[in-house]
């Protein structure tokens, strides 16, 4: 059982691949939709939600595109998954009026969301872009 959906791993993936291919211009939506072999459509209301949060920087027009709004150090992969709409809140008002849902089994689970969403602040776009250049090092390709 995937505990992120598809939406959210996207989201991680580009923002890593913005930050790995960062360079004097912004990185195309096209160019990151090719590479990650996706239609446009599919990447680019990942990359509207990730502007809105502050993740992302866009720029419009012909030569615009996508860049990090902030230090790769800065960005996390909790906050990524936040700014995709992937990671819920489950302390929110109660599903039902049922008293184990409420008091048993939300409880437990929101204590199990918080453990994972501490695991996730402690992974950086700057570690996951070292891991990449290394990849593509070993890989031969630069």
């Amino acid at each position: 059982m995937p505990l992120l959906p598809r939406k959210g791993v996207l989201a991680v993936a580009a923002v890593i691949d913005i930050a790995h291919h960062a360079g004097a211009r912004p990185v195309a939506a096209k160019a990151l939709a090719t590479r990650h072999q996706l239609p446009p459509r599919h990447l680019e209301p990942v990359l509207q939600a990730l502007v809105r949060h502050g993740i992302l920087k866009g720029t419009r027009g012909p030569r615009g595109g996508y860049e990090l709004a902030r230090e790769q150090r800065r960005i996390t992969a909790d906050d990524i998954l936040r700014a995709a709409g992937t990671a819920d809140d489950m302390n929110g008002a109660p599903l039902t009026g049922s008293t184990l849902l409420n008091k048993v089994v939300m409880p437990a689970l929101g204590e199990a969301e918080d453990a994972f969403a501490a695991a996730l602040a402690r992974i950086n776009v700057e570690d996951l872009t070292h891991s990449a250049a290394a990849l593509r090092k070993s890989a031969g390709e630069g």
